[in-house]
């Protein structure tokens, strides 16, 4: 224990985290340990990253002037945030401030336009981004031109795929941040993303002219609910409807935006009545990066006040180490604020060279590979997004070593086949430049190559492969069916769709002989059958899947039964005696067994009655659906010495089976599922409530610290829906899983209902 004079803790320079105690009373490893306790999570990535560290250093060595000077002027970004943050909106600015489009248009825009990302009439139409839009665009830094590859993704969770694969190939993001509703429910699933693939970013909090705007409130729960380490680099000039520009507090001036669209930038002195909120938070800032970085807790523990370069080189590598986020904040609607985030993406975001991408070289039992981002290296790239193009299959590829030209033969690591590169463009939304080659590092796409999501195409001298992004598993599925008789184009378009996107999957029930689709969500599975409608003419009908039903007794019946047919010359019979019972209690099989004494029935007719049971199993007597758990026991019977053959005896023992399975009690059982709910601990009620609705059997709770996790089991049946319902149910921050537990008897009056509107739909079909 340490204990301090009172005035010691007057003097000027005070580490907020430890409550007031001078930095040069307490020794670095204690400095660092106290570091240590208050941001585990940091402690965490940095461990991630110093494992990289020595990496990166080792392939830079090796990188040409040329690979460093063209991978510094390359920044690799994504546009991430919970929906209507306003990512698609700050793109539109992006572009228009880089020189890409020369009129800003609005989502919802009254000109019929619309936003230049948003190049769906779909998206227009909704205001949401549906698919992920890349773009290029250049931004001059210091007199020096960066190119940006620049990325939209989605907000909208039914989407959430198109978000996955756009951060597996970039090398930073921008996260958006409402400044009114703060961390919400995707942007929480957002931040999930980046860590999934170690994506550093720095935030920007939008909307700061809307009313009840609070950014210092949006940058507490970036700290407390996305546990990152997050301070701001500006603070705003008026508020809300009074807004008028930001201060950069790490050089202590004022920023304006002019003229029409805000394209121009007037520098300013600090406002007098903000001096002393700017030195507070410029304190704050200094103080959590030395909670970050080891080069600042020098200063720190020296007493040194840093400098500008000082802390710029601290914020960059401490971003680049997934540490920290530095905080910008504007409104794009209001043209304010966008530009000094464009400079921060180069300042603090890693080029291609400063993250770590790995392979796995197939031909030497998957040994990991560190890729090389350098031109004279053999190409590697991986294919992350498909779209059906005006000219065929457009296929994305980003290029993470070698370079890729025009003319080229590459090779699809898996599939082994060897294709030319006819046509090279670069992306701009929905339109295209055409280019000779790409260097390393670079985004790009191409024609006429055949292939799936995820594929790595290589040079041909390599087997590289690269890891395949996460796909999340569906949760809502509908059958679905052509309104007409347009079967080709309807094919063509679910064909197409599960190409595209590996959310969205198809597959056909042989019990309800229906086409079912399966995806994220309601809106999801609504976008596409619009889509078929649209770009295929194909209205479909939809509806709820019919659920996979079963059926089987519950007590022993005899047999005894005989199959006779004259029609003029040779007849058919076959008697069969025994018995149908249920199998081993718990049992999924059906058994089928013989105890024929003295050749009373042929061996060869005992295997036409086997055949016969397997086919009376595959459509139950009650409501058509598959028998579960019946062992059926032949022991006597006859033949007769003309007519009998195969067929009699396969036709009796089904008419047998019949017989004997409505004598033997029998029940429809229903799959009962395990539902998985993990949620926000404030919507518990909510979800017991929920589950309490759908006569659901609550199994096991289990409370955390922030959230918690609840199991119960409920028949599949009352599930369609669900996942609509828990959403609303929970703000959007509730998620569930299901899983297949057993098969239960339904209730009696269910049961009933079932049969007999089985029973209708037979007579009609007759």
């Amino acid at each position: 224990m340490l204990f301090l004079p009172r005035t010691i803790t007057q003097l000027p320079l005070r580490c907020v985290r430890c409550r007031g105690i001078p930095a040069t009373i307490l020794s670095k490893t204690a400095y660092q340990l106290s570091r240590k306790r208050a941001f585990q999570t940091s402690t965490r990535l940095r461990s991630e990253y110093e494992e990289e560290k020595p990496i990166l250093d080792e392939i830079s060595k090796s990188l040409t002037t040329q690979d460093i000077e063209s991978s510094k002027k390359l920044r690799n970004i994504g546009i991430s945030a919970h929906i209507d943050s306003g990512k698609t909106t700050f793109t539109e600015r992006v572009l228009y401030y880089t020189g890409r489009i020369k009129a800003i248009h609005e989502v919802r825009g009254k000109d019929n336009v619309g936003a230049k990302m948003d190049s769906m009439d779909l998206e227009r139409e909704k205001g949401i981004t549906i698919q992920s839009a890349a773009t290029y665009c250049s931004w001059d830094k210091d007199g020096k031109p960066y190119h940006y590859n620049l990325i939209d993704t989605p907000g909208h969770i039914d989407f959430t795929i198109e978000v996955e694969r756009a951060l597996r190939v970039l090398d930073g993001a921008v996260l958006v941040v409402c400044a009114v509703s703060g961390v919400q429910s995707q942007t929480v699933t957002v931040d999930r993303q980046m860590r999934r693939y170690n994506i550093p970013r720095i935030t920007f909090i939008n909307k700061m002219d809307r009313m009840g705007s609070n950014p210092f409130k949006a940058i507490e729960q970036l700290n407390s609910k996305l546990k990152i380490p997050a301070a701001a680099l500006q603070v705003p000039i008026g508020a809300e409807s009074g807004l008028q520009g930001v201060v950069d507090i790490i050089n202590r001036v004022a920023l304006y935006n002019k003229g029409d669209s805000g394209e121009i930038i007037e520098k300013g002195e600090v406002p007098k009545d903000l001096v002393d909120l700017v030195e507070e938070k410029r304190q704050l800032l200094i103080d959590t990066l030395a909670d970050v970085d080891d080069e600042m807790t020098e200063l720190f523990l020296e007493e040194k006040q840093p400098t500008v370069e000082q802390i710029k080189s601290a914020i960059r590598r401490a971003t680049i180490a997934r540490k920290f986020t530095p905080v910008l904040m504007g409104s794009a609607l209001a043209n304010m604020g966008i530009q000094p985030v464009l400079d921060a993406i180069v300042d603090y975001l890693p080029n291609p060279s400063e993250v770590l991408n790995t392979a796995l070289d197939v031909a030497k039992d998957e040994a990991k590979v560190n890729l090389v981002p350098s031109a004279q290296k053999p190409f590697v790239g991986l294919a992350f997004k498909l779209e059906e193009g005006k000219y065929g299959q457009l296929t994305y590829i980003r290029v993470y070593q070698g370079r890729l030209k025009k003319g080229n033969y590459i090779t699809n690591v898996k599939t082994g086949k060897k294709v030319k590169v006819s046509r090279l463009v670069r992306m701009h939304s929905n339109d295209m430049e055409d280019v000779d080659e790409v260097g390393s590092g670079e985004i790009c796409a191409t024609f006429g190559i055949d292939c799936s999501s995820g594929d790595t195409f290589t040079d041909g001298t390599v087997e590289y492969s690269m890891s395949s992004m996460y796909v999340p598993d569906a949760v809502v599925s509908l059958s679905i069916s052509p309104k007409g008789k347009d079967v080709p184009n309807f094919s063509k378009a679910l064909n197409r769709f599960q190409k595209e996107d590996p959310t969205f999957r198809v597959r056909f029930d042989p019990e309800s002989k229906e086409t079912i689709i399966s995806g994220m969500g309601e809106l999801h599975l609504e976008i596409y059958v619009e889509r078929m409608k649209r770009e295929y003419n194909v209205e479909c009908i939809t509806g709820k899947p019919q659920v996979s039903y079963r059926e089987s007794i519950t007590i022993p019946a005899e047999f005894d039964y005989t199959h006779k047919k004259q029609s003029g010359g040779a007849g058919q019979y076959g008697r069969v005696i025994g018995t149908l019972s249920p199998a081993e209690e718990g049992g999924k099989n059906n058994v089928f067994e013989t105890a024929i004494v003295g050749g009373r029935i042929p061996e060869k007719y005992l295997a036409a009655c086997s055949k016969g049971f397997e086919d009376a199993c595959e459509k139950g007597p009650l409501i058509g659906h598959k028998v579960l758990n019946v062992k059926m026991l032949i022991n006597d019977g006859a033949i007769h010495a003309v007519d009998s053959n195969e067929l009699s005896f396969k036709t009796a023992t089904m008419g047998a089976f019949r017989e004997a399975f409505l004598k033997a009690e029998p029940v429809i059982l229903e799959p009962i599922m395990t539902v998985t709910v993990t949620s926000p601990n404030e919507f518990q009620g909510n979800v017991i409530g929920l589950l309490n609705k759908l006569q659901a059997v609550i199994q096991d709770t289990d409370n955390g610290h922030d959230e918690f996790t609840l199991r119960a089991e409920c028949t599949l049946s009352t599930m369609f829906g669900f996942a609509t319902s828990l959403r609303a149910s929970t703000q959007g921050k509730g998620e569930f899983s299901l899983e297949f537990n057993r098969y239960a008897p339904t209730s009696p009056h269910v049961q009933k209902q079932m049969i007999q509107e089985f029973k209708e739909k037979n007579l009609k079909k007759k």
